[in-house]
């Protein structure tokens, strides 16, 4: 009897080629749906949904799973449907270049069907499952987002304005997933999102500002207008969102919250002030890394130690 292994589909050539093709196609799905972007939005859901809970004993496992999940097949098609919108300006970019559609590794219909699929599901589960209050929030997401931010970024630099608005939508879709209603503290949440946006953007605008130019996206004013509506963008919103953080009642520990959300402030505004003054790619990255740390440690401090819901 021969100890050779008889031979197996599994190791003809062929079949190994199709088995590769098959994970690249699944990964060029996957990186459609931006799951970077989308883990930072499911942070910032679940401190919404925490908040929103946790006050009153209401906590639901199961309600989170269905918000959590929901909220990512809506991020997910919002995702895959910028990318269908902006495949050929992406193509100009070298930072985007690569992306499935803008490469051509995916048919524009593939990426269109995809997208509209991922979003119409979340839309349709995150109404059955959760509430329809949650679901015309990420719905409204979507819309604003796809339909109302991403052609004004080739029209003006308030395109960031506008955006900030629905980028800061998840902590308020947690929140009505776990409690059915918005309130003042759901409005605080949403506030220091909105603001937090400005000086992170300012800074991946900057490092990229030749690729922004050279697909015609407006993120930056041209000439002398850039310095002040780098200082308008980054340090006032930035300074703002530190007063709100310090305006939130923390039931516990008072002081350590303070005193925490003091220094996370400090710090992230001193990365803030190096690049408007320096506005170079090293003080951007800085200032990119700095509002990438703060975010979840500003959300973690709100969630352990001011939830107060009503």
């Amino acid at each position: 009897m021969s100890l050779r292994p008889a031979p197996s589909e599994f190791s003809s050539p062929a079949v190994q080629e199709r088995h590769f093709a098959e994970s690249t196609l699944l990964s060029n799905y996957w990186a459609l749906t931006k799951p970077e972007v989308n883990f930072l939005i499911l942070i910032t859901t679940f401190v919404g949904f925490y908040l929103a809970s946790a006050g009153d004993g209401r906590f639901s496992f199961v309600r989170l799973f269905n918000t959590l999940l929901g909220t990512l097949l809506v991020a997910s098609g919002t995702g895959s449907l910028n990318q269908y919108l902006e495949r050929h300006f992406d193509a100009q970019m070298r930072r985007t270049a690569r992306r499935p559609a803008a490469a051509g590794r995916l048919a524009p219909s593939a990426v269109l069907a995809f997208g509209t699929a991922l979003a119409i599901t979340g839309g349709i589960y995150l109404a059955t499952a959760v509430n329809l209050l949650t679901s015309a929030l990420a719905t409204l997401t979507l819309l604003t987002y796809l339909f109302v931010y991403t052609p004004l970024k080739r029209k003006t630099p308030l395109c960031v304005l506008v955006g900030a608005f629905p980028g800061a939508m998840p902590p308020l879709i947690g929140w009505a997933a776990a409690s059915g209603r918005l309130n003042s503290e759901a409005g605080m949440l949403y506030a220091m999102l909105f603001l937090w946006q400005f000086p992170h953007f300012m800074a991946i605008a900057w490092m990229y500002r030749e690729d922004y130019d050279r697909a015609g996206y407006l993120v930056l004013p041209k000439g002398n207008a850039r310095v002040p509506f780098m200082i308008l963008e980054t340090l006032l919103p930035l300074l703002a969102l530190v007063a709100i953080s310090i305006m939130q009642f923390p039931t516990r520990h008072a002081a350590a919250f303070y005193c925490a959300a003091a220094l996370l402030g400090t710090g992230f505004t001193y990365f803030a002030w190096q690049f408007v003054f320096e506005r170079s790619r090293v003080a951007a990255r800085r200032l990119l890394t700095a509002s990438i740390v703060y975010l979840p440690l500003l959300y973690g401090l709100s969630a352990t130690l001011c939830n107060r819901a009503r």
